[in-house]
């Protein structure tokens, strides 16, 4: 099971590292600001949690092909750790090194987005958000935030259509 977990797990976290890594280096460097990376960030996401689904399907057939819901559930969500792990470490490595003022362009780019009726209030949130950057754990937790939802649900997904006894 350690085999599959980390296989599967390396080979996601290596396609959202990439994705991640793309992305981030399109939005710094695009006329159209943020909205490449959004659309190369979640098309990486989706593919890296594949492996999820694949992982899965894998321990079934080492397993007779018998597999409950409970450990469907247990192997996928070490996948999404792992994956969601070379997220945030990659994050941390690009964010530190490369784009430090990345949460100053994300604020403008929200605020020059919002509508007028909006501006208040995504003005307020943004500089949330450059608050909660000052902090290294902060931003560990907000990254982890971004991708571990959407790893769960993959999973369970995943563990619904894979189950069998």
């Amino acid at each position: 099971m350690k085999n599959i977990i980390l296989k599967n797990g390396t080979i996601g976290g290596l396609i959202i590292a990439t994705s991640m890594a793309i992305g981030t280096y399109l939005c710094y460097n695009s006329s159209k600001g943020f909205e490449p990376n959004y659309a190369i960030g979640f098309g990486g996401m989706l593919l890296a949690f594949i492996f999820i689904y694949l992982g899965i399907e894998r321990y079934r057939k080492i397993a007779n092909g018998k597999i409950s819901f409970s450990k469907a559930l247990q192997i996928g969500s070490l996948i999404t750790l792992l994956i969601s792990t070379f997220y945030v470490g990659v994050w941390l490595i690009v964010y530190y090194n490369f784009f430090p003022d990345f949460i100053e362009k994300y604020a403008q780019s929200e605020i020059a987005h919002a509508t007028p009726s909006e501006l208040a209030e995504v003005t307020t949130k943004m500089e949330s958000y450059k608050e909660m950057y000052k902090n290294p754990l902060m931003i560990i937790l907000l990254t982890y935030m971004e991708i571990v939802p959407f790893g769960i649900v993959i999973t369970l997904i995943s563990s619904l259509i894979l189950k069998k006894k």
